[in-house]
């Protein structure tokens, strides 16, 4: 790692060089591309530089240890031995993200969608849990959110949600936790104390940008209204403002009923499905690809599993890569950065393994 960002930072100099010849200016496209890179490699060096004084700052702590010292100094040392090594690692996984290059969908927005799995109404509260998680996960990154559609269940939680994130690589971090999530608690109605185990899927879907906007034909659509409802079957409002619509040709069913007018439900809705014709496009030209949604998704079964959640031991391990946590309780509160930088790193050297 360490090799290559040396070899990134190296390139400044040029760079600045280069953004400041006149004849670079006159090139707005080649002037905004070098720009970015500029950018990148500015925090690339700061992360680098935190990096090498912390780490050695722990080399002359643990150094200063091996001498005869006082033992109520030596207690002291240790402290911050412990102190650092926490800081250093924190800075190696920084890094090691940040030598994953920037890719063009970083910034993208990204639609999700939470479904409960196997579980029943455990299951429901689960998405619930997760969807408060990924809020403030955005909140704690800075990103936008908004809800599109949800189909509340009756014990609580939800059957199904689906919102839209948006902001500073929002896809970078958020695109490798498709997949089932498993979680292992005692249900609030479990009146022995017995563990359960349960299920949801989440699926992560570009939201196109205006370039890439897929076009859909108006007469492909079956557009139906009804009668908002909530959780028990009540309805919530009294007029048909709830929109569903049938993308006849593939198949794909979309519904809203967030909003109380019909036609703000329907544009939220039309979101939705165009992210999922654009991904069933791309899903047509690279079928290998590992992000389709078929494959995120799965059945929802418990054996299908990229992370397990087990409450009783504070546990969170990612099964993909091996990585696990016991600090359950600050990843529900959102605290989910340390797990999507060892994602992006891994998938980038494994990218890079199998290129």
């Amino acid at each position: 790692m360490e090799d290559k960002v040396q070899e990134l930072i190296k390139r400044l100099p040029a760079l600045e060089r280069e953004l400041n010849d006149p004849e670079t200016a006159r090139d707005q496209k080649k002037f905004r591309a070098l720009s970015k890179e500029h950018s990148y490699l500015v925090v690339l060096a700061r992360a680098w530089a935190d990096f090498e004084r912390q780490s050695k700052n722990l080399r002359e702590n643990q150094e200063l240890l091996q001498g005869e010292i006082d033992p109520e100094f030596a207690q002291v040392v240790q402290e911050d031995i412990a102190k650092l090594e926490k800081q250093v690692e924190r800075s190696r996984r920084s890094l090691e993200s940040l030598i994953v290059p920037p890719d063009p969908r970083d910034h993208l927005n990204v639609i999700m969608e939470l479904r409960a799995g196997t579980g029943g109404d455990e299951a429901a509260l689960f998405v619930g849990d997760c969807l408060r998680m990924y809020c403030l996960y955005a909140d704690a990154m800075g990103w936008g959110w908004e809800s599109l559609s949800c189909a509340k269940s009756e014990a609580g939680g939800f059957k199904e949600y689906i919102l839209c994130f948006s902001g500073k690589n929002v896809h970078r971090f958020l695109q490798y936790e498709a997949g089932t999530h498993r979680v292992q608690r005692v249900p609030v109605t479990e009146t022995q104390g017995r563990v359960h185990t349960s299920a949801i899927t989440v699926a992560v879907l570009i939201e196109p940008d205006e370039g890439e906007q897929v076009v859909v034909d108006e007469s492909d659509l079956k557009i139906d209204t009804y009668r908002s409802s909530g959780a028990g079957g009540q309805h919530v409002n009294t007029t048909d403002s709830a929109v569903r619509i049938t993308h006849v040709p593939s198949g794909i069913v979309v519904y809203c009923q967030e909003e109380r007018s019909q036609h703000k439900n329907k544009s939220k809705a039309m979101r939705v499905l165009i992210a999922r014709l654009a991904e069933e496009k791309m899903r047509k030209q690279k079928r290998d690809r590992a992000s389709l949604r078929s494959s995120q998704v799965g059945s929802g079964d418990r054996s299908e599993r990229i992370r397990t959640y087990n409450f009783s031991q504070n546990r969170l391990t990612d099964h993909r890569i091996g990585l696990t946590l016991y600090k359950l309780d600050q990843i529900m509160e959102g605290n989910l950065e340390e797990i999507s930088q060892a994602l992006v790193s891994h998938y980038y050297r494994e990218k890079l393994t199998h290129a």
